[in-house]
């Protein structure tokens, strides 16, 4: 079976072809947007708005797990959940061009939610209830589960096989990473069993636009499966205080569309923690790619993994502590 073409061969020329086969209008315009994992780019239409062209990373997905984020993201859209869903063309959401997967999503702006606003953050809480409603009807059947083995266990396992981590610290780095993995468990022990449904999987702010008309949801490449506090503990930020006001916000608004298993609060520190273990592998699979050595110059360095590691230390401390409020 050949190799996937890496992103060096996704030359102008390669993406614009792959646009005007599909019957597009192009006009040679070309902007790169923010993205490492995928290649986006916002494209210039003759006589019309621009659009966006998400070139997927090669042999991450498959077409079944790209298909089932489109078609979940569809059905969000079909109930007037404000997503941004890739738009069918001759009949189809993913098209294929010189080994490629792409989607094209029409463009939408917006600016960063202002998430210390109580009212910004109920507004967010109840699309976040709709979303996961619908999420909670069936399960995904290709996409993975947020879990400690693939984002946890494997993720140390990955790092400690490279050679990314200084000499010097890598026994502290297992020891440490034992010891967080071991406070995970310790966690979900404590939530017991909790539903899994269809996730957003990476709602951070930089996924929810705003404008006038409310929020709108952008990038399900994360989505998987997992647990409903997996899409609501990055909207909280700053001192305990700050976030038990904030979820208390998010939750006034989710409530109204989404039962909430206040067990799943035991949860957020772990996942917070899993999220940092899961964010350095992810830098050293991509670092081949010539775009993450240039972006993260300061990955590998002992100043780099000296802050992780402290990092993890205070993730240790955090899982001890009772839940936002008592469950």
């Amino acid at each position: 079976m050949s190799l996937p073409p890496p992103y060096e061969t996704l030359t102008p020329d390669c993406l614009l072809t792959a646009v005007e086969n599909l019957g597009l209008p192009a006009s040679g315009s070309l902007l790169a947007l923010n993205s490492y994992e995928n290649r986006v780019y916002q494209l210039g239409m003759d006589d019309a708005p621009p659009l966006v062209v998400k070139f997927y990373r090669p042999a991450r997905w498959t077409d079944a797990q790209i298909i089932e984020e489109h078609d979940f993201v569809a059905a969000l859209a079909a109930e007037e959940i404000p997503v941004v869903a890739p738009m069918q063309i001759n009949g189809q959401t993913l098209h294929h061009h010189a080994g490629f997967r792409f989607a094209v999503f029409p463009r939408r702006g917006g600016r960063t939610p202002e998430l210390d606003d109580a009212a910004v953050l109920e507004w967010i809480g109840r699309f976040m209830g709709r979303i996961h409603a619908m999420g909670a009807t069936r399960p995904f059947t290709s996409r993975p589960t947020v879990d400690i083995a693939s984002f946890g266990d494997e993720s140390v396992a990955w790092l400690l096989a490279s050679d990314f981590i200084p000499q010097d610290l890598r026994e502290d780095y297992q020891a440490l990473t034992r010891q967080a993995l071991d406070g995970v468990r310790r966690c979900y022990d404590r939530a017991g069993a909790v539903a899994s449904l269809r996730l957003h999987g990476d709602c951070h702010a930089g996924n929810i636009l705003w404008t006038d008309a409310g929020p709108h949801f952008v990038d399900f490449d994360d989505a998987r499966m997992g647990p409903a506090i997996q899409d609501l503990w990055m909207l909280l930020s700053g001192e305990r205080q700050d976030q038990v006001r904030q979820l208390a916000d998010v939750l006034a608004g989710y409530e109204d569309f989404c039962d909430f298993n206040q067990r799943e609060l035991h949860l957020i520190e772990a996942l917070r923690t899993l999220r940092l273990l899961h964010y350095s592998a992810w830098l050293a699979r991509r670092w081949d790619d010539p775009a993450f050595p240039a972006a993260f110059p300061w990955f590998g360095t002992a100043h780099y993994w000296s802050q992780r590691m402290l990092e993890l230390r205070e993730q240790v401390a955090q899982m001890e502590e009772p839940p936002l409020w008592p469950v």
